[in-house]
């Protein structure tokens, strides 16, 4: 997907690879009032690292896909995700239903800044022609970062219904990754769950959904500030179906729970 060539040269050594996971699990849960701005800054410091994380990869990997499932895989336990008693502290009265559809707001306004901000960037380095080699690790760190904010939803969406998922770190973060593949709610009382985990075939398709992912955030590279109105929109209608879908599958989780 992406050449590691080029901008790696340009990676500042405090930006090492294993400094990737650190900063999504860090800009999936922003400080409140931070500008676009200050976001663009955000988006060019994870693109820095990601160039060096490329680098260490290897070519085939990186242009293979693999590179970038790895990364998500490894950022995934690292998310912040908020339990149920946090998130009605947070958004008291709400039945789940109006919580559900508070944390898809969010979520959409969230990879929504994200893609204004990755237009944003990408004007300033179509304005500066050396710097265009730097746009395709651009592209991957924006699809990581909004994988990432919608997988923690997807994990907040299954607390809100009471379906969130057992077990370590990594096994909830795998099964959630799952679930953001697949565009669905899991039943976490369903057959196989507590045995649910990222083989092969589950890491190939987690890979295309990738790819596709990064294909609808192409708009963002568009010349001037078009990039940063297309790439807003984009990742907001996005999420937004996401998180519809999956609050659906885990309302009809809850009726066969309940036998309604």
């Amino acid at each position: 997907m992406v050449d590691p060539s080029g901008p790696a040269d340009q990676a500042d050594q405090s930006d090492r690879p294993e400094d990737v996971g650190a900063l999504v699990a860090r800009l999936t849960d922003p400080e409140p009032g931070r500008s676009r701005r200050d976001r663009g800054r955000d988006l060019g410091t994870l693109t820095r690292a990601m160039a060096a994380s490329a680098r260490g990869a290897g070519r085939a990997s990186v242009l293979g896909g693999g590179w970038l499932v790895d990364l998500l895989v490894d950022t995934a336990p690292r998310v912040p995700v908020r339990d149920l008693t946090t998130l009605r502290e947070q958004r008291p009265g709400l039945s789940a239903d109006d919580l559900a559809q508070t944390l898809i707001a969010g979520a959409a306004k969230a990879t929504a800044a994200v893609g204004a901000a990755g237009g944003a960037l990408a004007a300033v380095q179509f304005a500066a022609p050396p710097t265009l080699l730097a746009a395709p690790v651009q592209l991957a760190a924006e699809t990581l970062l909004v994988a990432a904010i919608e997988v923690k939803l997807i994990a907040e969406l299954h607390e809100v219904y009471g379906a969130a998922i057992t077990g370590s770190a990594r096994h909830r973060a795998q099964a959630y990754l799952v679930a953001w593949t697949e565009r669905r709610g899991i039943d976490p009382f369903a057959p196989g769950v507590l045995r649910m985990s990222l083989g092969s075939a589950a890491k190939r398709s987690l890979r295309k959904r990738l790819i596709r992912r990064a294909g609808r955030n192409l708009s963002t590279l568009g010349p001037m500030m078009s990039g940063a109105v297309a790439g807003s929109v984009v990742n907001h209608r996005e999420t937004r179906r996401l998180g519809e879908q999956v609050r659906n599958d885990l309302r009809r989780v809850g009726q066969r729970a309940s036998g309604t």
